[in-house]
C-alpha cells in the first residue's frame, strides 16, 4: 500500500516557500531601486552604499543581539564579500550606460552560465530536462525585457554588467559552505562597505540623495536585502547549484509584475506570455520527473 511522505513534503514545501520568499526579497531591491533612482530622490552609487551600510548595520545588531560573532577573518570572506563588492559596483555603474531590460538580460544569461559552467566542473552536470528548462526560461525572460526598436549596446556598461553577473553568481556558489546564513552574510557586508564605496567613489560616482532616497536605501539594505540576501545563504546549501541558478530567473518576471502591482504600470499581452515562459521553464528545470 502506498503511504506518502508527509515528512518529505512538508520538508519539500518549507524549502519552496522560502526560496519564493527570497526571490520576491530580491525582485523587491529593483523595486525600490527603481523608485529612488528614476524619481531623482537618489544617484545610483549614494543608494549602494546606502544599502550595504544599512545591510551591514541590521545584520551585525542581529548577530550580537543572539551572542554570536561577526566571522570577518573567515577565508569564506575573500570570494563572499569581494564578490558581493563586484556585484554592487558593476550592478550600480551599469545601468547609467544600459538599457534596464537588456542589463537584467546580461546579469541573469551570466549568473546562469557561471553557475552551470561550476556545477559541470565540480561534478554536477545539468541534466537534459534542466537545460531544456532553462532555455525556455530564458527565452521568455528575453521576451519580455528585449529592448524595442534598434539595438545598441554600450560596451561598457555590458561589461559593468558581466561583471555583476559573475560577482552573484560566485557569491551564490560561496553561500552553499557557510555554516551561519546570518553571520556570515553580515560579516559580508561589513567588509564588502569600504570596497564598494570607495570603488564607486574612484568611478565618478556622485551623491545626490533626498530623506526619501535615504529611507528606500536603508529599506533595501536592512531588509530586501540583509535579511533577503542571509534567508538565501540559508536555502542555498539544499538547493542544487543549476537549480539555484534557474530559479533565479523569476526575479524579473516578479518585479515586473510588482510594478503593474504597485507602481501602476501597463500590463500587456507580452508581458503574460513571457511570464507564462518563465515560469514553465522554471519548473521543467526544476521539478523532477516522478518514477515508477
Amino acid at each position: 500500500m502506498f503511504k506518502p511522505d508527509l515528512a518529505g513534503y512538508a520538508i519539500g514545501m518549507k524549502l519552496f516557500l522560502l526560496t519564493t520568499l527570497t526571490m520576491c526579497a530580491f525582485a523587491a531591491n529593483s523595486i525600490l531601486n527603481r523608485l529612488a533612482v528614476e524619481s531623482g530622490a537618489s544617484d545610483a552609487a549614494g543608494f549602494a552604499v546606502v544599502r550595504i551600510l544599512s545591510g551591514a548595520l541590521v545584520l551585525s545588531l542581529l548577530v550580537l543581539m543572539r551572542g554570536g560573532y561577526l566571522p570577518l577573518r573567515d577565508r569564506r570572506r575573500v570570494v563572499g564579500a569581494g564578490a558581493l563588492s563586484l556585484y554592487m559596483i558593476g550592478f550600480s555603474t551599469a545601468y547609467v550606460s544600459l538599457d534596464a531590460g537588456l542589463g537584467a538580460l546580461i546579469l541573469f544569461g551570466v549568473v546562469q552560465i557561471t553557475m552551470f559552467a561550476t556545477a559541470a566542473v565540480t561534478g554536477s552536470s545539468p541534466t537534459g530536462r534542466q537545460i531544456l528548462g532553462t532555455v525556455v526560461a530564458l527565452a521568455g525572460l528575453a521576451y519580455v525585457l528585449w529592448p524595442s526598436g534598434a539595438l545598441r549596446v554600450n560596451l561598457t556598461g555590458a561589461a559593468l554588467m558581466v561583471a555583476a553577473g559573475v560577482g552573484w553568481a560566485a557569491y551564490s556558489l560561496v553561500g552553499r559552505s557557510e555554516p551561519d546564513a546570518l553571520a556570515g552574510t553580515a560579516a559580508n557586508f561589513v567588509i564588502a562597505l569600504p570596497v564598494t564605496a570607495f570603488s564607486l567613489l574612484v568611478l565618478g560616482g556622485t551623491w545626490q540623495m533626498t530623506a526619501t532616497g535615504y529611507l528606500l536605501a536603508a529599506l533595501s539594505g536592512a531588509v530586501t536585502s540583509g535579511l533577503g540576501y542571509a534567508l538565501w545563504y540559508r536555502v542555498l546549501p539544499q538547493l542544487a547549484p543549476v537549480v539555484a541558478a534557474v530559479v533565479q530567473l523569476s526575479v524579473p518576471v516578479i518585479a515586473i509584475l510588482a510594478g503593474v502591482i504597485l507602481l501602476g504600470e501597463v500590463i500587456s499581452v507580452q508581458l503574460i506570455i513571457g511570464a507564462l515562459l518563465v515560469l514553465g521553464g522554471i519548473a521543467l528545470a526544476v521539478i523532477r520527473r516522478s518514477r515508477g
